[in-house]
């Protein structure tokens, strides 16, 4: 089976490598960045396609790792070139974190070109990524996912199938809408406990016992004491992601105030310039004497 890859940044790369690993043919990547998706392709051994077209040609299964639902859109659909360009009988296994309707949208496309779309939303990060155990959300038809399943399986360690094309894509949204509000959280926590002089070390261990306890604080916490901020997930995907949930609740009427403020300590990170830290870097705009009370720039 020939596998391609669209989009070959830090998360779609390191699938590609996995699958290598797993001993999967991967035949084509393609990348705006046209640098990226040449080292990626000398790494693997594989062709470096300079059209979306020459992708689909050239695979049998393509992954799909964008950043947006524009770039969704235009893959699928832009002018001239795409990837539906004679892509009757291929399998497209959309990872982007989007719009549920741009799944919906983009299944319809891929349906009157004789080909299949499956969403396998990632609840993961790089290292996961590369150690083939990402938490994968999928929707589609259960079809498309029959015949993903035995690839998806050497990328994750827990795979769901959700439903119908869009419903993972809301779960993905709910669960990047509340990891979001939790490192928020977070950071003042820790902030605060900082302003009162207590001993961040200690603070963190009881927070890890308690109530406070979440994920974020054992993925984040450390880093967030330590202004240590490299990049898993940016600040800037943090918001975009919460507002993909702020804009399915504001379809249905509803207010989410949390989600809200989280999303707008995002997009001031954004305006501050420190939109590609990760979104522990959130924790700069909270503590005393950081990035907006000193100038420093991380």
């Amino acid at each position: 089976m020939n596998i391609g890859f669209v989009g070959v940044g830090r998360m779609g790369a390191n699938m590609a490598r996995r699958l290598k690993d797993r001993q999967f043919h991967i035949t084509a990547v393609y990348d705006t960045n046209r640098a990226a998706a040449t080292a990626l392709a000398a790494e693997l051994g594989c062709a470096a396609s300079q059209d979306l077209s020459e992708v689909t040609a050239e695979s049998d299964v393509i992954f799909i790792v964008v950043t947006d639902d524009a770039a969704m859109r235009e893959i699928f659909s832009g002018a001239g070139d795409n990837l539906l360009v004679n892509a009757r009988g291929k399998l497209f296994i959309n990872c982007a974190t989007i719009s549920p309707q741009v799944h919906v949208d983009v299944e319809k496309l891929a349906r009157k070109a004789g080909a299949q779309t499956l969403e396998a939303c990632m609840a993961s990060s790089i290292t996961q990524a590369r150690e083939g155990s990402l938490y994968l959300m999928c929707g589609g038809s259960e079809d498309a996912f029959r015949k993903a399943e035995p690839i998806l399986k050497e990328l994750g360690s827990t795979l769901r199938f959700i439903g119908k094309a869009g419903e993972a894509a809301k779960v993905k949204a709910l669960v990047n809408m509340v990891m979001n509000i939790n490192t928020a959280g977070l950071a003042e926590g820790l902030a605060l406990g900082a302003a009162l002089g207590l001993d961040l070390e200690m603070l963190r261990k009881v927070f890890s016992q308690t109530g406070a306890a979440s994920r974020v604080l054992e993925t984040d916490g450390e880093d967030m004491q330590n202004r240590e901020h490299t990049c898993f997930f940016s600040a800037a995907h943090a918001a975009k992601d919460s507002g993909i949930a702020l804009d399915l609740a504001r379809s249905l009427g509803l207010d989410l105030p949390l989600a809200h403020a989280t999303k707008e300590q995002y997009d001031r990170m954004i305006a501050e310039g420190l939109g590609e830290l990760d979104k522990s870097g959130i924790a700069e705009l909270t503590f005393k004497d950081r990035y907006k009370h000193s100038g420093d720039h991380v």
